[in-house]
């Protein structure tokens, strides 16, 4: 009876670890590539007008004006990648209007589906930071005055 309850238990250790470890190697994921992951499938769902602090949406619009320069994709998300598993920071700024618990339960779902298919990595976390509110009108560009100095 114990030796089938062992055996069953390391079946199951076995199956846990085939995504990134067989007998044939590892493989390793970056914290890059699921930063990357992350901050792209949540910004697939509506609702989400941008990511990152004031500073870091400040820096990325001054990289936007610099021809050839894009924009980083990881910016407003922070992760931590161990063997098995990952963890994951947010930053939003969502869209005035939104149902800020519907759409942080979206986000959360569609970046753990999106790092668990595209990884096979186990996402424990998701932990969402929404800093600031997009009310339409607010990026429009400065008035620029015709006073010359």
């Amino acid at each position: 009876m114990t030796a089938t309850a062992e055996k069953t238990v390391v079946t199951t250790a076995n199956d846990a670890t085939s995504a990134l470890v067989s007998k044939q190697g590892t493989t390793t994921i970056a914290d890059t590539v699921v930063q990357k992951i992350a901050g792209l499938a949540a910004r697939e769902v509506n609702g989400v007008y941008d990511l990152g602090g004031g500073a870091a949406r400040a820096l990325s619009a001054l990289r936007d004006r610099i021809p050839g320069a894009s924009a980083s994709v990881g910016q407003g998300v922070s992760v931590e990648v161990g063997e098995k598993q990952a963890a994951v920071d947010l930053q939003l700024l969502v869209e005035y209007g939104v149902a800020i618990a519907d759409l942080a339960r979206a986000v959360r779902r569609n970046v753990i589906t999106a790092i668990e298919q595209m990884t096979g990595l186990e996402v424990v976390e998701v932990n969402i930071n929404v800093n600031d509110v997009h009310i339409p009108g607010d990026d429009d560009a400065p008035v620029v005055s015709d006073r010359v100095l």
